[in-house]
């Protein structure tokens, strides 16, 4: 029996292994497991096309807004933080993180985690809508500014990106897929294991969008706030659940575990535990980022320059 110290080690020692091709692992695969990196061709180009039209639609823009001043360092900020984004995705979804994840279940807490808490917050900070649009033509940008305009879209897209409906997909993706039979069905069938990391990622964006991104302008930090502490605590209580529960939720994982030498109800506990601690923590750093943002936003508006002139007269 390993201890959850020695079982952390393990996780990280095997990501070092040699290749292998499938996150689902087959039967013979399950029997002595091999891990590497994952090249899946439509992986491959979605990825590659995300980052060409990033660098392709930045450099527009960089000779559009010139290279200097206040906007040409938000830039520079945005391309930092997409290729970092950009980069913790390929170590999710192509590393040996990606096949470790089909034969340890705190592997594959890793590798959700590192998606909705790193890879996406990342991204939205990037604003990769706004720049991907500018390596279109001319042409091609007038044509999407006037479908995304109709009003038909933009009700949609405003829905879609309500503070409450993005946290209740989000909600909702994870309560869904961590349950038993749908997690037992991603690792036995690839087309649904993909449709779990979509929702997974694509939820996740729309989050991190109202509390980060664009969304968020159009509110005040308080919806944000609330967002992340509310996320926090049903997340913590997800993770405790998968932590402290006395049997095993995903028996997939016993035979690999087991080929290993881990003890598959500890390897449950610390993927529990993975999304009880860390995953608490991104959303406790995510509410500090917002109420700095709020508290500097507060410190230079009108309304409380004034007060604090006020005062300022007040104490003289």
């Amino acid at each position: 029996m390993k201890t959850l110290a020695e079982r952390a080690a393990l996780t990280l020692l095997l990501t070092g292994c040699p290749l292998a091709r499938a996150h689902v692992l087959s039967d013979a695969e399950r029997s002595a497991p091999s891990f590497g990196w994952s090249f899946e061709a439509w992986v491959i180009a979605l990825m590659a096309v995300s980052a060409l039209a990033y660098v392709a639609g930045y450099i527009r823009l960089q000779r559009r807004g010139g290279r200097l001043g206040r906007a040409a360092r938000a830039r520079r900020l945005w391309l930092a933080a997409f290729v970092a984004g950009w980069a913790t995705l390929v170590i999710a979804l192509m590393s040996p993180l990606d096949t470790l994840s089909g034969a340890l279940f705190s592997a594959h807490m890793v590798q959700h985690e590192s998606m909705m808490l790193i890879a996406a917050p990342l991204c939205v900070l990037g604003r990769p809508l706004g720049v991907w649009i500018w390596a279109l033509p001319r042409a091609a940008r007038l044509q999407v500014a006037r479908a995304v305009r109709t009003p038909a879209v933009a009700h949609a897209w405003r829905t879609l990106t309500a503070p409450l409906t993005a946290w209740l997909l989000h909600a909702a993706a994870l309560w869904a897929w961590h349950a038993p039979t749908l997690f037992e069905a991603a690792l036995a069938h690839p087309f649904i294991h993909t449709l779990q990391h979509a929702s997974f990622l694509v939820s996740a964006l729309l989050f991190w969008w109202t509390v980060f991104g664009d969304g968020a302008r159009r509110q005040s930090g308080g919806h944000a706030m609330l967002s992340l502490f509310t996320t926090m605590v049903h997340t913590s209580a997800l993770g405790a659940l998968i932590t402290l529960s006395p049997g095993l939720w995903y028996p997939s994982y016993v035979e690999t575990c087991s080929a290993l030498g881990v003890d598959p109800l500890q390897d449950q506990q610390l993927g529990g535990l993975i999304m009880w601690v860390p995953g608490a923590a991104a959303y406790l750093a995510g509410g500090l980022v917002v109420a700095a943002r709020w508290l500097a936003r507060g410190d230079r508006s009108p309304l409380f320059t004034r007060r604090a002139a006020s005062v300022k007269d007040a104490a003289q």
